[in-house]
């Protein structure tokens, strides 16, 4: 696992909260994200979405069902949406609400509200490795996504000193998360994250 950086002393309670703030989206599945792999699921391999800054992309094996592999293609595309948002520290001009709704949308459009307010960005991209784990068929059907997020080349910025923003030494770099999306007539959509304190 690669190395963190060291917590800088003397921050005063503003300056912890920023970077609180900066870890939970570093940490958890939104920007909150630092956490790993998963379990079940159909494997899937790399390839580069059209559009956006890629978050990472994946792209279904010949074993993946047709209904599994627009699972992926949904959370990989709201994946890419969301890294995009993080880079302008804001969702406009950016696919996140075509692709993320409910709780997901909520915690992103949080993130970028601290991120904005702390005059952060972030640069790079995480890389994702996710698998369906199981899909209900009901009425409105439901997935489940299980993915190991690799935040290596994923870094918080100031943008106004153009230097990465200090995170806790403790921080997971590779993290379990999972992620629940509905379909809505015949869009997927993700609805929550959430990030595991479970390295991968």
């Amino acid at each position: 696992m690669t190395a963190t950086r060291r917590r800088p002393s003397g921050l005063n309670a503003a300056a912890i909260r920023t970077r609180n703030h900066a870890t939970a989206l570093l940490l958890a599945g939104s920007l909150l994200v630092l956490a790993g792999c998963s379990d079940r699921g159909s494997d899937t391999s790399s390839s580069k979405p059209s559009n956006a800054p890629p978050a990472a992309s994946t792209s279904p094996s010949s074993t993946v069902t047709a209904q599994d592999a627009a699972v992926l293609v949904a959370y990989t595309r709201s994946w890419d949406a969301k890294t995009e948002a993080y880079q302008r520290a804001s969702s406009a001009g950016t696919d996140v609400r075509k692709y993320t709704t409910f709780k997901a949308l909520a915690d992103i459009e949080r993130n970028l509200s601290a991120m904005k307010k702390a005059g952060q960005v972030t640069t790079g991209k995480p890389v994702i490795h996710p698998k369906v784990v199981k899909v209900t068929d009901a009425k409105i059907p439901k997935a489940t996504v299980a993915d190991c997020v690799d935040t290596t080349h994923w870094m918080l910025i100031d943008k106004a000193k153009k230097k990465p923003v200090p995170l806790p030494t403790e921080r997971l770099i590779k993290y379990v998360s999972t992620a629940t999306l509905e379909k809505w007539g015949t869009k997927w959509m993700v609805t929550e994250w959430t990030a595991q304190d479970q390295a991968c």
